[in-house]
């Protein structure tokens, strides 16, 4: 057979094979370029946390007019986030426990769970012992007037075994890795120098007692199944007017930790983390007086604030004293009836973005729900304080808290660190990378018109608008 032939009948017999192979050949993938979603909340309440709809795709600036530009930046990092969330009052519980059991459950998972439209919140506080907004003041060992119990034998979570645990139980159901916080408002009256729940000063006496107050709670919550990450050793120390209440200035503070809860978790093995402070921000000097003091020092892992009084830049100002001790944000309440557009720009600004802008792990908002009448609260408790849900028996009302958290706790999960952003004249934000390695930009249009911008994220930029007022949560 000639050669050109047998070429010729070789190459017939591999043109199916070919023509074949190309028909089912799939196309080289091609890099997909990436895209933010949006989640916006307006203030007239057109959009409450609400998913948009239309992705903005990040590409190369092709506009003419120039933008506003918020910079996202990963190789600067800041501080690892814990989480965001409320605190869970015993006025809450109650509330909480006394709805239906299946109305309970699908509030529960939308507060606590991360899929679909749930908001993820994840990290709580509770009170070790009543805090105002418990329907009767009390704490673990109460006793007739005169008689002392220093042995703690007395000692009994009782009271938070009729709601309070039963909830936290089936939160942390849903919800396994939330992290919990505990203060206290008062110790047993009887270890005060008033004798009243009111007030007073921790008698020296009873240093050791009361640190062993703290281990029992601590050991009696895990044997329940409920695991304290952190406790502050006293809510606003320097607030002794509130019911229930205690009157600790720092140096008491740093007596006490030193001497004796520091000692009293090291001997019982506890890893619970303990924060100073707990109070207004025009008083850093507070936990800086008990920071720089190394034997109380080595014992605490950062401090807790507060905003009625005092700047948030403050926070600052104590990280950067002591770069190795946390800062947490703790509380901040809106008074009721609450006015939706003020609370959610106020708030936004100052704590989602500013408390995290200054170290921040945490931002929590005081409380977590209230009846339509603001209770339960103690004889002298807060009266006006608008819980981030209104429970009227199982009928659910949101609250502006619900979605100032909302828009941080679904994306910014716990181990989140902060990133730099670039600070824009009437655009307040932060941003956040993900343990999953997204990213989350958190901002605030807080001029009185629709304001356009742009941001940029490793040389690529989308463009957006926020209605006036809006807070925009983007996530690539």
């Amino acid at each position: 057979m000639p050669l050109l032939f047998h070429r010729w009948l070789l190459a017939a017999a591999l043109l199916p094979l070919a023509a074949h192979a190309q028909k089912n050949a799939r196309p080289a993938p091609t890099a997909q370029a990436p895209s933010a979603t949006l989640w916006l909340t307006t203030p007239d309440r057109t959009a409450l946390f609400a998913e948009q709809r239309l992705r903005l795709p990040f590409g190369t600036d092709a506009s003419a007019a120039p933008l506003p530009v918020i910079a996202v930046t990963d190789a600067q990092t800041y501080q690892t986030i814990d989480g965001f969330g409320y605190c869970l009052t015993g006025g809450s519980a109650e509330l909480l426990h006394r709805m239906g059991a299946a109305e309970r459950h699908k509030l529960l998972r939308e507060l606590f769970a991360t899929d679909g439209a749930n908001i993820g919140v994840s990290y709580l506080r509770v009170s070790i012992g009543a805090s105002d907004l418990d329907a009767r003041v009390f704490s673990y060992d109460d006793l007739p007037a005169g008689q002392t119990d220093p042995a703690l034998t007395h000692f009994s979570l009782a009271p938070d075994r009729e709601h309070l645990i039963p909830v936290l139980k089936e939160i942390l159901a849903l919800n396994p890795k939330l992290k919990l916080l505990a203060s206290p408002w008062s110790p047993p009256a009887w270890m005060k120098t008033n004798e009243s729940t009111k007030g007073g000063s921790l008698k020296p006496e009873f240093y050791g007692a009361y640190a062993q107050y703290f281990v029992r709670y601590l050991q009696e919550m895990k044997a329940a199944g409920i695991r304290l990450d952190a406790i502050t050793v006293q809510n606003e120390p320097l607030h002794p007017g509130n019911n229930p209440s205690l009157l600790m200035p720092a140096a008491e503070q740093a007596e006490f930790i030193k001497r004796s809860l520091g000692p009293a978790f090291r001997a019982a093995r506890l890893d619970t983390k303990i924060i100073v402070y707990d109070h207004n921000a025009d008083r850093p000097d507070y936990p800086l007086a008990i920071l720089n003091d190394p034997e109380a020092a080595r014992y605490v892992d950062g401090s807790a604030f507060h905003l009625y009084a005092g700047p948030i830049e403050a926070l600052s100002q104590v990280h950067d004293a002591h770069p190795d001790k946390n800062v947490y944000f703790t509380e901040q309440w809106i008074g009721a009836p609450g006015k939706f557009p003020e609370d959610l720009a106020w708030h936004t600004k100052t704590l989602i973005v500013g408390a995290t802008r200054n170290w921040a792990r945490t931002v929590l908002e005081w409380n977590l729900a209230a009846d339509p009448q603001q209770n339960p609260h103690t004889p002298g408790g807060c009266t006006q304080c608008l819980g981030a849900l209104t429970l009227a028996g199982d009928a659910v009302t949101r609250n502006p808290a619900y979605y100032i958290i909302a828009h941080a706790s679904k994306f910014v999960r716990p181990g989140s660190v902060r990133v730099a952003s670039g600070e824009v004249a009437g655009l307040p934000n932060v941003a956040f990378r993900t343990p999953a390695g997204q990213h989350v930009l958190i901002v605030l249009n807080a001029g009185a018109a629709p304001q356009a911008f742009a941001v940029r994220h490793q040389g690529r930029q989308l463009r957006s608008t926020l209605p006036a007022g809006a807070v925009g949560t983007y996530v690539w």
